[in-house]
């Protein structure tokens, strides 16, 4: 793996939440947003795209471009099954239905919304799936509209790649089946847009 892409990698998986206020997150997200989409049109390698829309989907997202950010992970979705041996194969499947799913449930639309839940977690994993984990900032709004059923079914998929002696999956599982609230802490931010730009 070239620096870069491992640079890319850890980016993915360790974003965290922007301090700033949601209106200075948003700016530079934008901002951030315009640099990468000039990257972008000069980049001709298939991986490098492929790389450079798995970041800009959560960024697009971040920016509040729910238009851009629908593109991106669709675009992402198109280019996936000719990257199957990629790392970023997993990471690419995770963030784009993550995206589409955060989209949906925005819009009302629920089932959608459940539907790409289970699908962002229907991939082999990556290097950074199967240590740091999935994530759960979707899981973690439809639990807060009741939706536990489904939050459960997706930890009982990302178990197929989160490996064990680093999953909180049975932990947050059991507080679900409770009726419990987990604090997800990182994983509410791995993979999507973060402090490596």
């Amino acid at each position: 793996m070239k620096r870069s892409h491992l640079l890319l990698a850890v980016g993915l998986m360790l974003g965290v939440v922007i301090s700033a206020s949601g209106q200075q997150a948003s700016k530079s997200a934008a901002s951030d947003l315009a640099k990468e989409e000039q990257l972008l049109t000069t980049t001709t390698d298939a991986r490098e795209r492929f790389y450079s829309t798995t970041k800009l989907a959560t960024i697009a997202l971040a920016a509040g471009d729910t238009t851009k950010a629908t593109l991106y992970s669709q675009s992402l979705l198109a280019q996936a099954p000719a990257m199957k041996g990629d790392w970023n194969y997993g990471n690419a499947i995770h963030v784009a239905h993550l995206v589409l799913g955060e989209i949906a449930l925005n819009e009302g639309n629920l089932p959608e919304a459940k539907r790409h839940l289970l699908a962002a977690a229907n991939m082999p994993g990556s290097p950074q799936l199967d240590s740091f984990g999935p994530n759960m900032r979707l899981a973690n709004q439809l639990l807060v509209k009741g939706e536990r059923d489904v939050v459960v079914q997706y930890f009982d998929l990302c178990a197929n790649f989160w490996e064990g002696r680093f999953s909180q999956l049975e932990e947050w599982k059991e507080i679900v089946l409770k009726g419990g609230q987990p604090k997800f802490g990182a994983n509410l931010v791995y993979q999507f847009y973060g402090f490596i730009n």
